[in-house]
């Protein structure tokens, strides 16, 4: 009650109607109406006004925490999707969906949203500079990452004397990489020097009155929780969908499945440059594939056996080639610490040639 004293008309009109849409979406889910197309369309509404409000929450945070800690905490919450949407797939032995569904988590946010960033910024502020050494930090813990998970891929290949052994290399791979994420968050919440200069300055450029931190930080606890069950039911209703238009498990995992769980990410990131915060927008964006990578990929290797499954970090040929390639493509586009929208563009396509090759499995 006493937090909506803080919101604006436009934060509670927004607030009721994702909530609204998530309460359409949970009848459609659990009422089984609408056949394929109800639950599937109002689950994706829900999503995309879920990840507004966290867009609201994540700016009101980051005028507090700084660009650092915002995108620790946003891209947390945003992952949340991703565990559970893997996880369920894996108890329904959706292996293929599964694997792919992590790559394409990465892929959607180091070219498809950064790119739909860079253009959107590009377009409405110019050319935007960003704070270069914590870029240059997340890409270093982006790239280990990402190599990390090549070697039980590349011991299965190759037929090393450890292949047989994935299962075992993918938990002492999954624990070294927790414990890597672990040690780097100081380094990510630390705040660039100048940065408090800026977050003194920012309430004088906010619309309207200020959330007080609980408040952003409940509200952004909502969403991301919110975001979860609503992705899980827009999965289950994609399945249908899938089977009814011939859509091929690599497909829906790279590409649907991983952009309605990235939603919040799609929505925050695009929006923040678009409001001229790159600082606040490059940690978002690119702190949800350092997660996925070192967080989410881990803990479900780990959990998997609850939900009898057995998960490696085993990546097919070609998933782990496009892995590869964007992440080089993007570290080489970041790292000059400035962006416009025709490198945005760049992105999006290389985004929609992978997307492409993957249609047919």
């Amino acid at each position: 009650m006493i937090a909506t004293m803080h919101l604006t008309r436009s934060d509670t009109r927004l607030l009721a109607v994702a909530v609204a849409a998530m309460a359409a979406a949970a009848v459609a889910h659990f009422a089984s109406i609408g056949g394929t197309v109800a639950p599937f369309a109002v689950s994706a509404i829900a999503l995309a006004l879920l990840a507004a409000l966290v867009g609201r929450s994540v700016e009101a945070l980051g005028d507090r925490l700084g660009a650092g800690a915002t995108g620790v905490l946003q891209s947390a919450l945003g992952n949340l999707p991703e565990l559970f949407v893997v996880l369920f797939a894996l108890k329904s032995k959706l292996y293929e969906v599964a694997t792919a569904t992590i790559v394409g988590s990465i892929l959607a946010n180091v070219l498809l949203v950064l790119g739909l960033a860079f253009i959107a910024g590009g377009l409405k502020n110019g050319t935007q500079k960003f704070e270069q050494a914590s870029v240059r930090r997340i890409c270093q813990m982006l790239v280990l990452s990402v190599a990390a998970l090549t070697v039980p891929a590349l011991t299965a290949q190759l037929h090393t004397p450890a292949a047989g052994h994935e299962r075992t290399l993918s938990i002492v791979v999954s624990i070294l990489l927790l414990l890597l994420f672990a040690a780097s968050l100081p380094a990510s919440l630390k705040r660039p020097e100048g940065e408090a200069g800026r977050v003194n300055e920012a309430p004088a450029d906010h619309e309207g009155p200020r959330w007080p931190l609980k408040v952003a930080i409940g509200m952004l606890a909502f969403a991301g929780v919110a975001a979860a069950f609503v992705s899980d039911w827009f999965v289950d209703a994609l399945t249908p969908a899938m089977d009814s238009l011939g859509i091929s498990q690599a497909f829906a995992g790279l590409v649907i499945v991983a952009i309605a769980g990235n939603a919040v990410e799609n929505v925050v990131g695009v929006q923040l440059a678009y409001r001229n915060k790159p600082d606040v927008a490059m940690s978002v964006i690119l702190q949800s594939p350092v997660q996925v990578a070192m967080m989410v990929a881990p803990a479900l290797v780990l959990l998997s056996p609850l939900v009898g499954a057995s998960f490696t970090l085993v990546l097919p040929p070609l998933l782990l080639a496009v892995l590869l390639i964007a992440v080089f493509i993007t570290v080489l586009v970041v790292l000059d610490g400035a962006s416009d929208w025709l490198e945005g563009a760049t992105l999006v396509t290389l985004y929609a040639m992978i997307a492409v090759a993957f249609w047919w499995g």
